[in-house]
């Protein structure tokens, strides 16, 4: 009896000492895959922190350092919740396995302290070059950082401005392909930019490059531009109608002015025809602008100014002062073109056949002079007056010069989407095709597959004024 007592003792001291043994190597494993996925988490979420930073974080090395400190200590006191109980225990009833497991890892741990303090004083002495590099970028950002905060705009190309106060500028607002507002106006400081759609204040648009869309205090963009000289002659101050610049251009191709000639004009109006002769000229040219009223003598020299000073701001150098505006009578003034000769001659007045016999002895032989003239009437009270007259000059057109614009768009639907172009298709497969069209989903139409509608715009430029070339040629 004694001996299976002791035979069965035997038998539950092996059963016990299997199962520690078993687990005992089961908290190993455990502590050891616990171990490594605890390095893993750490060592995955210290790469998405440093990434979601991007560029808030701190690209100095004092803060590099702590973050790498940070890192291999928060790597080092991660533990699992198998450590934490395995450190509390005494060591007397621990394993040996655990023992020799806690001796590796205190091992380890003045290995890690050893990198830690390295890499402190490696990365803690910049090389002298790094440190200049990284001044000099720190500076270069601080000055980007102010100069986005005064609201200035460096400007990208060569040879481009800012815009600056005393310009003249273009305002527009357009919806659909139309211009449903367009006004010039003069940059001031403290001066506001009103219209139906907002308002915006001159001092937000100075600094600002040309030609960039600004919002109003509606949110509607409005284009912000330098004028041409074609919009400056169509929405400056007018005493008397303007010469279009149609017919301004058409008259200097019949004229065929070139730099450095000297050109007659009489009938200076509100200054157009002289702005356009005065570019076409240019610094080694003349023009002499000769006006009867008083009024429209002032107008077309405070254009001018207006516009050369605005030049000046714009281009940083000066307009040519070409144009010599006076006032008198041509029929009469005969002495304030004596001794001169002109390449060519533009006249804009009611009865011009009373000048011819006074200018045409001074326009040079084979010279052109252009003749705007509003209606037909004028017209044939010229060519009387040169039947007339038997003066050496040659009619040669009498053209008018009709503008006809078009507005050219891509279809759209209702909803504002583009329509897309769609091949015939035969009447047995229209209904398959109809059906596949709602499981077929959005995609940006190709290349030439969206139809455009083209019609005339309906505010039309026909006629303004007949033109008409006469030139000079002896017999």
């Amino acid at each position: 009896m004694a001996m299976q007592m002791s035979f069965a003792g035997l038998m539950l001291m092996h059963r016990l000492v299997r199962i520690s043994s078993q687990r005992q190597l089961s908290s190993r494993f455990i502590l050891h895959k616990c171990n490594r996925r605890q390095t893993r988490t750490f060592s995955t979420a210290f790469v998405n922190c440093n990434e979601n930073k991007g560029d808030d974080s701190d690209p100095s090395p004092l803060s590099s350092n702590l973050t790498f400190r940070q890192a291999l200590l928060s790597k080092r006191r991660s533990l699992s919740p198998l450590e934490r109980i395995s450190s509390l225990m005494p060591q007397e009833a621990m394993s040996p396995e655990v023992m020799q497991l806690r001796d590796e890892q205190n091992q380890e741990d003045p290995e890690e302290e050893a990198n830690i303090h390295t890499q402190e004083e490696h990365e803690a002495i910049p090389k002298e070059e790094d440190s200049e590099i990284h001044h000099a970028s720190d500076a270069a950002m601080e000055t980007d950082e102010q100069e986005e905060d005064n609201g200035l705009i460096r400007p990208t190309l060569p040879g481009e401005s800012l815009l600056v106060f005393g310009e003249l500028l273009v305002a527009e607002f357009r919806k659909k392909n139309r211009v449903e507002f367009k006004k010039m106006f003069g940059l001031e400081a403290g001066a506001r930019l009103n219209s139906n759609w907002g308002m915006i204040l001159h001092d937000d648009i100075a600094g600002q490059p040309a030609g960039r869309f600004l919002k109003t205090g509606r949110g509607s963009p409005i284009l912000i531009r330098r004028p041409s000289l074609e919009d400056y002659v169509l929405y400056m101050k007018r005493g008397p109608a303007i010469a279009y610049p149609k017919d301004a251009a058409t008259m200097m191709m019949m004229m065929d002015v070139s730099e450095g000639d000297c050109v007659l004009e009489s009938g200076s109006g509100s200054g157009a025809m002289s702005l356009f002769l005065s570019r076409a000229v240019g610094g080694k040219g003349s023009v002499l602008s000769v006006e009867v009223r008083e009024d429209h003598h002032k107008r077309a020299v405070l254009n001018y100014n207006r516009w050369r000073t605005a030049w000046s701001l714009r281009q940083r150098e000066e307009w040519p002062d070409n144009v010599q505006f006076h006032r008198a009578d041509l029929c009469t003034a005969s002495s304030l073109i004596a001794g001169q000769g002109f390449n060519a001659v533009a006249l804009d007045m009611v009865s011009p056949q009373l000048v011819l016999p006074t200018v045409i002895p001074h326009l040079h032989t084979g010279a052109v002079c252009a003749v705007y003239l509003a209606n037909i009437t004028q017209v044939i009270d010229l060519l009387e007056g040169l039947r007339c007259l038997a003066l050496p000059l040659l009619c040669e057109r009498i053209i008018e010069v009709p503008i006809r614009e078009w507005l050219v768009a891509p279809a759209l639907q209702k909803d504002g989407k583009y329509c897309v172009r769609k091949a015939p298709v035969p009447e047995g497969e229209q209904r398959e095709e109809t059906e596949t069209e709602e499981t077929i989903t959005e995609e940006p139409a190709a290349f030439g597959s969206v139809p455009y509608i083209a019609r005339p715009h309906p505010e039309q430029m026909s006629h303004t004024a007949f033109l008409v070339k006469l030139r000079k040629c002896e017999r």
